[in-house]
């Protein structure tokens, strides 16, 4: 099968497409025909040795740690699961044609593939988020870097909580916010101003999801860094924050949450722009860039992949 696949850390251009031999399910582990697999910033971080003072990578390296697709093999002790059933979730080596989950749910069926595929980490690491920064329903939070695709869960995920929310993104990005249901304002110089205006009894919790250096004007905002945290800036601790980071605690739940909000209608996630399997890099690049709004996702091709 085809897999993507890096072994040294770099740039983009250290990604391969190689043939390998296909995985195969262990106990408690289904394999699937990858349909999507979504991008996040981890998997370039991790490709480009971001991550190494804290996490092992043996070379040769897969990428991709989600994925939506049809299930071919099913592992020893697996029950409620068949082969031929839609699912998304959790696996290693997902950006390639059969990947191994060991976390999964079953796919909403009016829910594209593009979509589920790119669902599992944003959905868990704005969970993760909301709970370790303690907003409560009443309080109002303010997202820093709020159009891309942890931003996106986190601003609805927030309203469903009754949580008031302030994003910050572009100018273009505005209205896109006010549809999640946040209360849109630009970055940069004068924040703090324009979120007073905003929030004139204050904001209690601050939530940094770009990593653009901002923490110290958050927590002069919040006025707590307690109630400050990022999942993106590896030095928001020196600071007083918070910094939140995987692996996901309860996946299994995490993901029949997600499935359900998204068959109820109460959970949307836009697909910015989609990848064939030979433009990982590609793909990595326009996540590195910082500018997605939503969700970038590689499709592989075994079909339509919205069917």
């Amino acid at each position: 099968m085809k897999a993507v696949r890096f072994s040294d850390y770099g740039g983009p251009e250290v990604l391969r497409l190689v043939e390998i031999e296909a995985p195969h399910a262990g106990p408690g582990e289904v394999r699937i025909a990858v349909r999507a697999a979504g991008v996040n910033p981890s998997d370039w971080k991790r490709r480009a040795g971001q991550y190494r003072a804290f996490e092992r990578v043996e070379f040769p390296a897969s990428v991709g740690v989600e994925a939506s697709g049809i299930v071919d093999e099913v592992g020893p002790g697996v029950a409620g699961v068949s082969i031929g059933d839609a699912v998304f979730g959790f696996g290693d080596g997902t950006m390639a044609e059969q990947a191994v989950l060991t976390h999964w749910s079953p796919k909403p069926a009016d829910l594209p593939f593009e979509v589920a595929g790119g669902l599992p980490v944003i959905f868990d690491t704005a969970t993760r988020a909301l709970d370790e920064v303690g907003v409560l329903t009443g309080e109002t939070l303010l997202v820093s870097g709020a159009a891309g695709g942890i931003g996106t869960a986190v601003v609805q995920l927030a309203r469903l909580r009754g949580i008031t929310v302030i994003g910050t993104a572009s100018p273009p990005k505005q209205d896109y916010l006010r549809n999640l249901g946040a209360i849109a304002t630009t970055y940069g110089p004068g924040l703090k101003a324009r979120v007073e205006a905003l929030a004139p009894d204050g904001v209690d919790a601050a939530l940094d999801i770009a990593g653009s250096g901002i923490i110290p004007e958050l927590i002069d905002i919040v006025g707590d860094p307690r109630r400050v945290l990022s999942v993106a800036d590896f030095s928001a601790e020196q600071h007083g924050a918070k910094f939140s980071h995987g692996p996901p605690k309860d996946p299994a739940r995490i993901l029949a949450v997600a499935a359900e909000l998204c068959a109820n209608g109460l959970f949307r996630l836009p697909v910015e722009r989609t990848f064939p399997l030979d433009g990982v890099a590609e793909a990595q690049e326009a996540s590195a860039g910082g500018h997605v709004t939503g969700k970038l996702v590689v499709c592989v091709a075994q079909g339509p992949a919205s069917s």
